[in-house]
């Protein structure tokens, strides 16, 4: 029998391939199947500019009522209400207790839990794409600009803020990326809004900072080594510092002129703004820690993927961390990370938080409730691991006066679930910010 050419077998394997009755496809449960068809059809995220807009826009009076509300603020409450009023939570409690008033509108799911908190993302700022025209989240021209505002840069049309919004978040810290010594403020926002004013929540909310190799240049450009980041970043809250000093003179012919950048880092200096610095090395988060001493900054540790080789030092200093994605590539800085680094640092007494972080291949974003969910298979319980990414969160970022728990007069910000929010066969299937539903849509 003559064989086939290769021309011959290519044509008869996208035959095969689209009828869907390839050998392969026979060889594969339908229950993947189906989850990769799932994860395709949202992969394309076919959203429109107008959805953007959110389903509905008024504040409405709601009632959410669950199998199981997770209020983290206490014990998980069986067969709960949730009872929404002018855009904040009104009542919490069991079914048989509280009235849901006459005309509100009522939802109903297995899961209930608060909004849910990225703690450190670059949504709205790097695009769904990787399109010149959309990466705003990283200034390359210099490497220390405390100056560079996300409020400027953030763009609450980004198709992103859709996305990680209809899996449940409600809530994000984003902002300039790791990549350059100081690279820029961030804000925290919620995942709604039409304009930046809308959606803002805290600005600025911290500076972001970078102490590892992915800030140093190249080609005899400052700075090469880890030696030459430290100075520089010493040198500048020192200039800060003088600065901030002089501008106070009674005379005002002997202040210097106005600079935006030392006038950041001088709020950093007096506490009133953290520094957010993103390190992985043990020997860089050890820097971070002694610069933190020397200077007495508010410090949020970032990533940290070698923390645990640290706890007692971290502890100590009283910093909280901002763990990466659980699920982050372990390669180069990052090549020790542990999945169960989140679970280590809690049983310690560490503050905690999850983040997506920053990816730079599409769709240019994790989503903290996968990270939270693999971090629960890892050594935290179900309730340490959504703390992570709700009160817990709240409370690193300043803002579990608002959000971050089910309680009476917070936000009211609600996910709801069709079953355990960390089984990847559940659905997010409705999301309220502010009491307005922006979502209900099964993701």
């Amino acid at each position: 029998m003559k064989k086939a050419t290769r021309q011959q077998e290519n044509k008869a394997r996208s035959a095969r391939c689209h009828s869907g009755r390839s050998e392969e496809s026979r060889s594969v449960p339908r229950r993947m199947l189906r989850f990769a068809q799932h994860d395709v059809r949202h992969f394309v995220l076919p959203v429109t500019i107008a959805a953007l807009a959110l389903p509905t826009l008024a504040i409405g009076q709601i009632a959410v009522r669950g199998e199981k509300v997770y209020t983290m603020a206490g014990s998980v409450i069986e067969n709960g209400v949730v009872v929404l009023r002018d855009g904040k939570i009104a009542a919490v409690g069991k079914a048989a207790d509280v009235t849901i008033p006459p005309g509100f509108r009522v939802l109903r799911g297995a899961v209930v839990t608060p909004g849910l908190i990225d703690a450190h993302s670059t949504v709205g700022l790097s695009g769904i794409y990787n399109y010149k025209h959309d990466q705003d989240q990283l200034e390359r021209s210099a490497p220390l600009q405390p100056e560079l505002r996300a409020l400027d840069a953030y763009n609450p049309q980004d198709q992103l803020i859709e996305w990680v919004r209809s899996f449940g978040v409600t809530t994000l810290h984003t902002g300039h990326a790791p990549g350059e010594l100081i690279s820029g403020q961030t804000i925290i926002v919620k995942t709604r809004g039409n304009t930046v004013d809308d959606a803002l929540l805290v600005e600025p909310a911290a500076v972001a900072a970078t102490l590892s190799p992915l800030a140093q240049k190249e080609e005899k450009k400052s700075p090469g080594t880890r030696g030459k980041m430290m100075a520089m970043l010493r040198s500048e809250l020192v200039k800060a510092r003088e600065y901030s000093e002089k501008r106070q003179k009674a005379d005002e012919d002997k202040r210097p002129a106005f600079n935006a950048g030392y006038e950041v880092l001088a709020r950093v200096l007096n506490r009133e703004l953290p520094l957010m610095v993103t390190a992985n090395r043990a020997q860089d988060i050890a820097s971070v820690l002694r610069l933190t001493r020397e200077f007495k900054l508010r410090l949020w540790l970032d990533s940290a993927a070698e923390a645990y080789l640290l706890i007692d030092e971290i502890k100590a200093a009283g910093v909280p961390v901002i763990i990466h994605p659980t699920m982050y590539r372990a390669t180069r800085e990052t090549e020790n990370l542990s999945f169960e680094t989140a679970a280590k640092l809690r049983q310690a007494g560490i503050p905690v938080a999850l983040q997506a972080g920053y990816e730079s291949y599409v769709p240019k974003t994790r989503v903290v409730l996968f990270e939270a969910a693999l971090a629960a298979a890892n050594g935290l319980t179900f309730e340490q691991a959504l703390a992570t990414i709700t009160i817990d969160a709240a409370k690193i970022l300043g803002i579990d006066q608002r959000v971050g728990s089910l309680e009476v007069g917070k936000d009211g910000d609600v996910a709801i679930y069709d079953g355990d929010p960390f089984e990847y066969t559940s659905h997010c299937i409705g999301v309220i910010i502010e009491g307005a539903v922006v979502s209900d849509t099964p993701r």
